[in-house]
């Protein structure tokens, strides 16, 4: 059993002993004490929950619910959900914050509390700190009879969200009708199987084939929209001849794209395109975290902007893009992050832009594709003992790659002409991680084993 508490929010596996796993006690004394701090900066009482589809859902949120109530919040409950619509619920509500109940691309065991600020954006570093600290000393009263908070059910959430995209300048809808175009969609038996097809149908898709879009929470597959994850979608997108096949991760917040041959456009090339569309009608910057590809560099380069690298994790790729202005970023996770909307990871406004785009060009995804910068990436780790010293391991490195230029706000990330490399360690386990990318697969998995043979040799 597991049990991660981190700035961003409280993460663990359902079932096992208290500060093992996410048990109810967990939940109740870490949702109280952020409650109790939102509570504390805001003269609203009303707090935003909202979930994903999995089994254990229903509980988790049940716990949520009554302890925000029982702190003397005002809970409005939008019940099944995704991560960007309760983002964009916050602040259309006027709340304190945001409670989204979901571990993401995990397993279906997991389950997660994601924290809200009153802009409806992940909570920092501080004050990730302040509620971990105030749940485990658990120094907070809980309101009497009379001032108990109550709970407001709102289902019409899923379609203001969808009104928020489509009132976005740069959606085009008649462009997507026109182009009469027939999707398929996995969303892993969560709530993308509400919001997407919906979404697709009022963009004016002509057919939607839905795949794995009950949302019961029976995950038919690794729920993380991973090519070999998907083979259901590249079948379905063949059989029925379609144009397009998307794919997202339970909480709606990560977006991956199929070509109309089977084949993935690739997670990283998600933000790339869209991106590209933006930049031709926006100018301005751009960021992805360190570990994402060197094509929006370019492509944002091409459009007469300028890139922007932040360390790994939405709340620092959102800051950059604020001090930076950008009016597009991301992760190349499929992550989409449009100011324009709101400043959260959104597959909603990904998929609409994208469509809009592919609209225009009045191409195949498969020859758009063709057309961007060429890179490939390859992930791997190294596993080390317990009693290494990691920080001092990439100290060596650093200075061994003194002479390139690199940066260290987040590991150690080396740029060479053609190819870059990225060591970061893991901060639950004794493993350094290393993503590489180059212009062809062997350039990348080169550059990978060659810094794999230099820790190797300093650690002997």
């Amino acid at each position: 059993m597991t049990l991660i508490k981190s700035i961003s929010g409280i993460r663990g596996t359902i079932g096992g002993k208290p500060g093992e796993a996410l048990t109810p006690i967990d939940i109740v004394k870490f949702t109280a004490a952020f409650g109790k701090i939102l509570l504390q900066k805001s003269d609203n009482k009303k707090i935003v929950v909202g979930r994903d589809a999995r089994l254990s859902g229903e509980m988790v949120s049940n716990l949520v619910v009554g302890t925000l109530q029982g702190i003397g919040a005002d809970v409005i409950n939008l019940g099944l959900s995704t991560t960007p619509t309760v983002e964009l619920a916050v602040p259309m509500e006027k709340a304190a914050g945001g409670i989204i109940l979901t571990a993401s691309h995990n397993p279906g065991q997991w389950n997660a509390l994601k924290l809200l600020n009153s802009n409806g954006e992940f909570i920092n570093d501080a004050e990730g700190k302040e509620v971990l600290a105030l749940g485990e000393s658990l120094d907070f009263d809980f309101a009497e009879i009379g001032a108990i908070g109550k709970e407001t059910k709102d289902d019409s959430y899923l379609q203001k969200h969808i009104d928020a995209v489509l009132a976005l300048p740069l959606v085009d809808k008649d462009a997507i009708r026109q182009a009469g175009f027939k999707i398929a969609v996995d969303a892993v038996n969560s709530t993308g199987g509400i919001f997407i097809p919906a979404l697709l149908d009022a963009l004016g898709v002509e057919t939607v084939y839905k795949i794995h879009c009950e949302p019961n929470g029976k995950f038919p597959h690794n729920p993380e929209p991973l090519k070999e994850h998907l083979v259901d979608l590249s079948e379905a997108v063949l059989h029925h001849k379609a144009d397009l096949g998307i794919a997202v991760d339970p909480d709606v917040d990560r977006l991956v794209f199929m070509m109309e041959n089977g084949e993935l456009f690739g997670e990283e090339y998600t933000l790339v395109a869209v991106a590209d569309y933006i930049l031709q009608h926006t100018k301005g910057n751009t960021v992805s975290n360190l570990s994402s590809t060197r094509a929006l560099r370019d492509v944002t380069v091409k459009h007469g902007g300028e890139y922007f690298a932040a360390a790994v994790g939405e709340v620092n790729v959102v800051t950059k893009m604020k001090a930076v202005n950008a009016v597009i970023g991301g992760e190349g996770n499929g992550g989409i992050i449009y100011p324009d909307s709101h400043y959260g990871r959104d597959a909603l406004v990904g998929v609409a832009l994208f469509l809009s785009h592919l609209a225009k060009l009045k191409k195949t995804a498969s020859v758009y594709r063709a057309e961007l910068p060429q890179y490939y990436m390859s992930k791997n780790k190294i596993t080390l003992t317990s009693d290494m010293d990691i920080d001092a391991l990439l100290q060596k490195m650093e200075e061994k790659y003194k002479a390139e230029e690199y940066t260290t706000i987040d590991g150690l990330k080396i740029d060479f002409e053609k190819e870059w490399v990225h060591l970061r360690k893991s901060n639950t386990e004794p493993i350094i991680r290393i993503y590489s990318e180059g212009p062809t697969p062997d350039a990348a998995d080169a550059i990978a084993q060659k810094i794999i043979r230099e820790i190797e040799e300093i650690i002997q």
